[in-house]
């Protein structure tokens, strides 16, 4: 059975899907009473599952109006993907961030499951055997180069 979280997680992945805007709102209070669960896991899920890595945009505005806005992030043509990934990666990146890059890719159809797993395999910490910032470094530059490759077949 799957945990409370991936319930959480692909309910508003659903409703993200479903929203002609690909936009959602939601009010943490509200979501956490429908799934039985503290705010706080609303806040976990949101935090952990809906980054900007991963491709999603979050913003929240406090009070008793309040709302957590999720938004995804689309990626249009090439340019502005290659773009996107520029931006994102910059001249160094950590391996979650870097992992998170490569999921969305994946997700939206950009890369296979195996491009997708060689990338992970290139870019790991225990393949990078190396100190930070040159590992960070060294992971930029791998990833930047193989998705550049692999994003203008």
């Amino acid at each position: 059975m799957r945990n409370v979280s991936e319930v959480i997680e692909q309910y508003l992945k659903q409703a993200l899907h479903q929203s002609p805007n690909g936009m959602v709102e939601i009010q943490r209070n509200e979501l956490a009473d429908k799934f039985q669960c503290v705010p706080s896991q609303i806040n976990y899920v949101i935090s952990t599952r809906f980054t900007l890595e991963k491709g999603y945009i979050v913003e929240s505005k406090r009070g008793g109006g309040g709302y957590i806005r999720i938004q995804k992030v689309q990626l249009h043509s090439h340019g502005s993907i290659l773009d996107y990934i520029f931006q994102t990666i910059g001249e160094q990146i950590d391996q979650a961030s870097s992992e998170g890059i490569v999921y969305q890719l994946e997700e939206a159809r950009l890369i296979s499951s195996r491009e997708a797993n060689l990338i992970r395999a290139a870019i790991s910490r225990d393949v990078l055997v190396l100190k930070l910032p040159v590992r960070d470094e060294i992971r930029a530059a791998i990833l930047k180069a193989m998705l550049v490759a692999l994003l203008t077949k």
